[in-house]
């Protein structure tokens, strides 16, 4: 379809809602508009954005196939509760601002959710028209939309009003989306907040996690920029629990509430032969490098370091997964196999992610896993080995269980593998916070208001949930930051009487 042929559509659509003729079967018939990309073939040698955005035509069409559920099923579906039904008619009817403003009320990080969230299991899996056609992909574009408007925003510096100095002090551990948003949130509020990360630029897994053809930098740097502006201290190169304890934050430095938002970020490993060897990176590592560190730029602007490989094996079937294998293909890998011990059914990632993994030739070995990893007289690898599976019964997760064939193993000659099946959380908040309560996985144990089991410490995101959303994480950090100025209105109120 032609951007002549969509304005043409649109017009006649426009003509039948302004008579009142505009009919479920009308909308049910305007195609699902497509994310213009950047061409698969271009985009192997760059790490610009992939998805470059609807059209201003693309997102009214897109908006005017939402049905205008009158019980708005897709909210259901939503972790911070957006009013989607609202803010999609808005840009049915040419209301941009509007349309943000709505977006706004429930989320802080528009441009960042409307890229990065999985809709398609979310909002969007509860949409009537996907249910419809029984075809998630045939559902409204939720987060498509979402992005187009955030990316229309012209006030995206905007700093939101500030209420008079409390005199309480608010320590945000971890600058990720989540602690970006109880940092906002507390100091609306008129607290003196403080956010401190451990690593040399602040922005959590949304900068040294996801690559820049999926999330620019900018995006995010623009929200940091909003918290500075706002009067939020940000101090990098802060290890709590190795710079300062959470103890110390608060009998020693004169913070009244802590939000612990530090995430999950230690990798796991298999426990097979080879994992130590030169040129095995774990995920976090890998994507570390490339990302914040820019190692892309490797002897062109950045001194960061990174293995040069030409045959790279990407281990699991996440999101994390098809960013490492789609950052190894822009770094010059000539063959990128991603090792999967289920089926493509099975796989956790993103659809969008997979399609875009397949289009830039990235080869696909599913219902495989290492057995070990094979390595040169110098401990270089050289090969990987792997054994079949076949599906059995579904395991606890609902997903069928992947079951070993006998024999079945052969090996792939790579000589770069990066272990990508997820990550746990760092003890070292636990070994050196006495009192506070951690599950069996070493998650921290929190109430309906994120709170922990001490005294003013509140904590959200992957810390909390294991692996979770970008949403997830923010809708937390909410929820805490609500709880928190709940509590230090009340500490003040009893320190005044």
């Amino acid at each position: 379809m032609t951007e002549k042929q969509r304005q043409e559509l649109l017009e006649q659509l426009l003509e039948k809602q302004k008579t009142g003729k505009l009919t479920p079967a009308d909308r049910y018939a305007i195609p699902p508009q497509e994310m213009p990309n950047q061409d698969s073939v271009e985009r192997r040698s760059n790490v610009h954005e992939v998805a470059t955005g609807y059209t201003e035509t693309q997102a009214r069409l897109e908006a005017m196939r939402c049905l205008q559920c009158k019980n708005a099923p897709c909210i259901k579906g939503c972790p911070v509760r957006i009013r989607i039904r609202d803010f999609i008619a808005a840009i049915a009817e040419g209301d941009f601002k509007k349309s943000l403003s709505i977006i706004k009320e429930n989320s802080l990080l528009p441009a960042v959710c409307g890229r990065v969230c999985p809709q398609e299991v979310q909002c969007q899996q509860t949409c009537t028209v996907g249910l419809k056609f029984k075809d998630t992909d045939k559902a409204v574009s939720i987060g498509r939309l979402e992005r187009f408007v955030a990316d229309l925003d012209k006030n995206q510096d905007a700093v939101p009003a500030v209420a008079a100095d409390t005199g309480m002090k608010v320590a945000i551990i971890g600058s990720g989306p989540g602690g970006i948003v109880a940092a906002a949130d507390t100091r609306k509020a008129g607290h003196d907040v403080t956010v401190f990360e451990a690593f040399h630029k602040p922005g959590g897994v949304m900068v040294y996690g996801i690559p820049e053809f999926r999330l620019p930098k900018a995006i995010v740097q623009n929200e940091i920029d909003v918290l500075t502006k706002m009067g939020v201290k940000i101090v990098c190169n802060f290890i709590v629990g190795r710079t300062r304890t959470i103890e110390q934050l608060i009998k020693e430095d004169g913070f009244d509430a802590v939000y612990i938002g530090v995430g999950a970020g230690l990798p796991r490993f298999m426990g097979i032969d080879g994992e130590s060897l030169i040129g095995v990176y774990s995920a976090n590592e890998y994507l570390t490098r490339a990302n914040l560190m820019k190692a892309y730029k490797f002897g062109k602007g950045a001194d960061t370091p990174i293995a040069m490989a030409k045959k790279v094996a990407v281990v699991g079937g996440g999101n994390v997964a098809m960013d490492s294998a789609r950052t190894a293909v822009r770094l010059g890998a000539e063959k990128v196999y991603l090792i999967y011990r289920r089926s493509e059914n099975e796989m956790p990632a993103r659809m969008e992610e997979v399609h875009h993994a397949r289009q830039e030739g990235i080869e696909f070995h599913l219902l495989q896993s290492p057995k070990r990893i094979i390595a040169d007289k110098d401990s270089r690898v050289i090969a990987v080995e792997c054994l079949k599976y076949e599906l059995g019964e579904p395991d606890s997760s609902g997903r069928r269980r992947p079951v070993p064939i006998e024999g079945s193993e052969f090996q792939i000659e790579v000589d770069t593998v990066i272990i990508a099946i997820g990550n746990i959380a760092n003890p070292l908040i636990r070994q050196t916070t006495p009192g506070l309560e951690f599950n069996k996985w070493g998650n921290i144990i929190v109430d309906e208001n994120c709170k922990t089991s001490l005294e003013g410490v509140y904590a959200g995101g992957d810390i909390v949930l294991g692996a979770a959303t970008v949403i997830l994480a923010m809708g937390q950090g909410r929820i805490a930051a609500a709880a928190m100025n709940k509590y230090l209105a009340e500490k003040k109120t009893k320190a005044q009487s």
